[in-house]
């Protein structure tokens, strides 16, 4: 049997990546096995992940962005914003719920990315990803101590040590309640991961029960009061379906918690069972709780009279139950820190995945002997977010939290994409292995050749019974049998050319479609010759997925047995078109001080991580045969 190059060129991709090839290089889903690091403890249960989720999800969104949307974008038609909203996230939840169970390593998108697209991509992902759990994290926590305040009375009267300063000479607010919350938040986080779903799923059931609360009495005085928010002369779509639409573009962002379900996906017990199942309930259980909720408020008071700060606690009021803002106090202050627990739980894993890929120092990749969780990681995320809840007012920088998001859900989706009709068909073999196992090669009939690429003649060594014989047991009196072969290895590499420009094209047809959207400054003719060039690229790209046949490898890629995405390509490529557009129509300014932070990372990259990564000096080899490289090696060890 003869070990080869692959279709980039073979094993001697290895020489141009260490170039601009280094942004492309992929790492196999396994790699956390092969390269011997320490395992997080399997204990979540699909319970847990349904508690994590749903606790990530809910934030106080729920208690105060209902109250602008309906002012200002939705009307009564809230419920169907948060419908649309919810579909979207459905979208992205789908293609999470694949790959979480294809390969169920921590790291979520960051590791999706690095197996599906490349090394320099996942870079990207994963440093935003940083940022978007950093800064939401110290936003979420900022946000409790005015909701906490509530039960003493006002700001005026908490502990002095809690309560919010000004620097004199520097006119910087500190909050200390803020920095003590995230430092009480990592404390679990610390302890174990079951010891943090624990926690989560306390706080979580609290804040269901609130909103069941204003769910069951705001339903019965509505009942009683004639449900008057919505007889109104304006009717049910005060500002039409662009209202609607344009709530839900806004709304959208309260349901983007599920991606730390998937953080955890190294620490499951079945993951392919349990993390489709968490993600997903996870979800339905919010969006049903959002539209509810929402249909009671709108019902209750006139939307252009809820007030936009409190509009639970307002409408609630208007009714004489003043008692019950202390109870919706209660379920925001129990959102909040369930939200503040499920952005601080997976950046941690983040560090560790990308230290175990060696694009960031090891220390961060360390996993504590008895409590099994990356701890050194966990400690500098709070201490890092608890510093900038402390000194920072992020609310600014909110923005800035939905690029990571976004960014994710884009390239999550692509890997979908890729895994069904291009799925890496080659794995990297670190040089020195095959250094060291070469001799054992040749001597059971492998032979290892570096700067070759596959040749015709030799594709009986890559058949499904490679493993019996050696490149002389072909039989040359039959070169028809040899034909065969070769025409159908042929017609396969032009099947997975045809698919990956395909998916190329569909992503350049999606980014020109989106920017001539959001282009509102540019010429009309400039947008309107975009618009019909990428609706072309777009339409003409997934007929022609629709129509090729998917790789038959992907039901063996990483692990199977688990959720396969429905809709295949119709709904990543609607998943890609809808989270382009919402990183499109983000703005200038929060691009502006998102590229700050890219370009930071960038230079990380470029003087740590490149030269640093795993795969510096990996070869690669066709997927068939890395499995027998690595049994010789343990056979020679032996």
């Amino acid at each position: 049997m003869i070990v080869k190059g692959c279709e980039n060129g073979g094993v001697g991709v290895g020489r141009w990546l260490t170039g601009f090839g280094s942004l492309v290089r992929r790492k196999q889903v396994d790699s956390v096995h092969y390269r011997g690091h320490a395992q997080l403890a399997r204990k979540l249960s699909a319970v847990d992940l349904v508690g994590i989720g749903v606790g990530a999800t809910i934030g106080a969104g729920v208690y105060i962005l209902i109250g602008t949307v309906a002012r200002e974008q939705a009307g009564p038609a809230l419920v169907i914003s948060l419908f649309i909203a919810g579909i979207a996230a459905a979208l992205s939840a789908l293609c999470y719920a694949e790959l979480a169970c294809r390969c169920p390593s921590a790291g979520s998108a960051y590791h999706y990315t690095y197996i599906c697209i490349g090394e320099g991509v996942a870079w990207l992902v994963g440093w935003s990803l940083i940022l978007e759990y950093t800064i939401g994290a110290s936003a979420v926590a900022r946000g409790i101590t005015p909701n906490l305040a509530l039960f003493f009375g006002g700001q005026d009267n908490l502990p002095s040590f809690l309560a919010r300063h000004t620097l004199p000479y520097l006119g910087v607010v500190v909050d200390p309640c803020a920095a003590v919350l995230i430092l009480f938040v990592t404390l679990p986080l610390c302890l174990g991961i079951k010891e943090s779903s624990t926690a989560q799923s306390i706080v979580t059931t609290v804040n269901v029960c609130v909103m069941l609360f204003i769910i069951i009495v705001g339903g019965y005085l509505g009942f009683r009061s004639g449900w008057v928010g919505y007889e109104l002369p304006s009717g049910y779509f005060p500002y039409g379906v662009n209202g609607v639409f344009a709530g839900s573009a806004i709304v959208f962002f309260s349901y983007i918690g599920f991606d730390s379900v998937s953080s955890t996906a190294e620490e499951v017990k079945n993951p392919q069972r349990d993390l489709p199942i968490g993600i997903s309930t996870a979800l339905a259980i919010c969006c049903v709780l959002y539209m509810l909720v929402s249909a009671v408020i709108v019902g209750l008071v006139p939307y252009n009279e809820l007030n936009p700060d409190t509009p639970i606690s307002s409408a609630f009021s208007s009714y004489g139950m003043e008692w019950a803002v202390y109870i919706i106090t209660t379920g925001a202050v129990t959102a909040l820190f369930s939200s503040l627990l499920g952005s601080v739980l997976p950046q941690p894993r983040v560090f560790m995945a990308m230290a175990r890929d060696g694009l960031l120092p090891s220390f961060f990749s360390d996993i504590h002997r008895r409590t099994q969780v990356p701890l050194k990681s966990t400690i500098v995320t709070g201490l890092f977010a608890a510093v900038l809840a402390f000194f920072m007012d992020v609310s600014q920088l909110a923005g800035m939290v939905s690029v990571g998001t976004l960014l994710a859900f884009t390239t999550v989706a692509v890997s979908v994409l890729i895994i069904r009709y291009v799925p890496p068909n080659e794995v990297p073999i670190p040089t020195s292995l095959l250094t060291s196992v070469d001799p054992f090669l040749r001597h059971s009939g492998v032979d290892v050749e570096e700067d070759r690429t596959m040749n015709p003649v030799d594709l009986s060594s890559h058949s499904d019974n490679s493993h019996l014989h050696d490149k002389s047991d072909v039989p040359l009196e039959h070169p028809l049998i040899i034909k065969e072969v070769t025409k159908e290895q042929r017609n396969e590499k032009t099947r997975r050319k045809l698919a990956a420009w395909t998916i190329t094209l569909l992503c350049i047809g999606i980014l020109m479609v989106t920017g001539a959207a959001s282009a509102e400054r540019c010429p009309r003719i400039l947008r309107a010759t975009l618009f019909g060039v990428g609706v072309i690229l777009l339409l003409c790209s997934i007929i022609v997925l629709a129509c090729i046949k998917q790789d038959d490898t992907r039901h063996t890629f990483g692990y199977s047995g688990g959720f396969a995405c429905p809709f295949v390509p119709f709904l990543p490529a609607a998943c890609i078109l809808i989270n382009t557009y919402l990183l499109i129509d983000l703005g200038a300014a929060t691009w502006l001080r998102v590229s700050v932070w890219l370009l930071i990372g960038v230079l990380i990259y470029l003087f740590y991580g490149r030269t640093h990564s795993s795969l510096l000096n990996a070869t690669y080899v066709p997927s068939a045969h890395a499995d027998e490289i690595r049994r010789t090696q343990a056979n020679y060890l032996s």
